[in-house]
């Protein structure tokens, strides 16, 4: 864009494209082996006691011997997206130019597989940098639909994830973020009302909205992640990818009375369209096995019903 043996100067030319002159000059320099040693410990911590805001995680990393300020732990929060969750003021202004949704899952009976799924997303530490994980999760049977691990946070990313599960499971009663850019641009609003789906929204700082998604990102991060040091992003994003399909298709949760993600997702969703998930993600020889796990699965849920009442769903979204 700029020419160096233009007869304008350096500047003038800055000053009619409209960017500062120093941004003509300045090289993006790569993330540090010392900052990247720094975002590790960070982010195991945010994920043990999510609570912990810059004071506090400065002072834990000071006392595991690292030489670091305050300042220093809020940029590297900033820059891997990363937020305290707790309760603060002002938790219903919106973001400055993106239109935010009222969160529409209080107080609301979840119990069925396609009536409410979640996005968000993560970033995963590597051998040298970092990657980000987007993932579309069923609220009701805790089964990961469609994910995807990509360089960039991005809206497009976020886009094709929701595109992929829409294609995959159909089209879910309502769709649920945080507010974060990816999720408020008008490319990814446009996708999720075009399906005919509600939109929800996380409140901004409201850390019960957030507890279903982020239990997901801890199981994925120390039962996975963190056993390996991916060296590149297609190492990670196969790691992961397998470690997902296991998670939906073995690990069982205690919250869905013993049974996987993808056993409470097929006993969940309603009849009309089990048949067609049936024939594409289960073997119809498990139809009669889930079917006859289905009595304690629904006790359970009514059980769980029961002691949320005058509470809201969130608060036992994992017991």
């Amino acid at each position: 864009m700029m020419d160096a043996t233009h007869a304008l100067s350096i500047s003038r030319q800055a000053q009619l494209v409209g960017i500062s002159r120093g941004s003509v000059y300045s090289v993006p320099t790569p993330v540090s082996a010392a900052d990247l040693v720094l975002m590790r410990h960070l982010d195991a911590l945010h994920l043990e006691h999510p609570f912990m805001g810059t004071r506090m995680l400065r002072d834990q990393l000071n006392r595991e011997g690292f030489t670091v300020g305050r300042k220093h732990v809020r940029s590297l929060m900033a820059r891997m997206g990363m937020e305290a969750l707790y309760r603060k003021p002002g938790t219903s202004k919106k973001h400055p130019g993106h239109e935010i949704y009222p969160y529409l899952l209080r107080g609301l009976t979840i119990n069925r597989a396609n009536q409410v799924w979640a996005l968000d997303t993560t970033s995963i530490p590597m051998a040298k940098g970092f990657v980000y994980l987007t993932a579309v999760v069923d609220w009701a049977s805790r089964k990961v639909l469609a994910a995807k691990v990509a360089i960039t946070l991005e809206t497009c990313h976020a886009v094709e994830v929701l595109q992929e599960a829409f294609t995959r499971y159909g089209t879910p009663e309502m769709v649920n973020t945080d507010q974060g850019s990816q999720f408020s641009a008008q490319a990814f609003v446009h996708a999720v009302k075009e399906q005919g789906c509600k939109f929800s929204m996380d409140g901004r700082g409201a850390w019960r909205d957030k507890v279903f998604v982020e239990r997901l990102w801890k199981s994925v991060k120390y039962e996975r992640v963190y056993l390996h040091a991916y060296d590149s992003v297609s190492e990670a994003r196969q790691s992961i990818m397998q470690y997902l399909d296991w998670y939906n298709q073995s690990r069982p949760h205690s919250s869905l009375d013993k049974h996987t993600p993808d056993e409470a997702y097929a006993v969940t969703l309603p009849t009309g369209k089990l048949a067609a998930y049936a024939s594409a993600e289960t073997p119809l020889k498990n139809l009669g096995r889930l079917f006859n796990g289905m009595g304690p699965l629904q006790s359970a849920g009514r059980r769980r019903q029961r002691q949320a009442a005058g509470r809201g769903h969130e608060n036992d979204l994992f017991r």
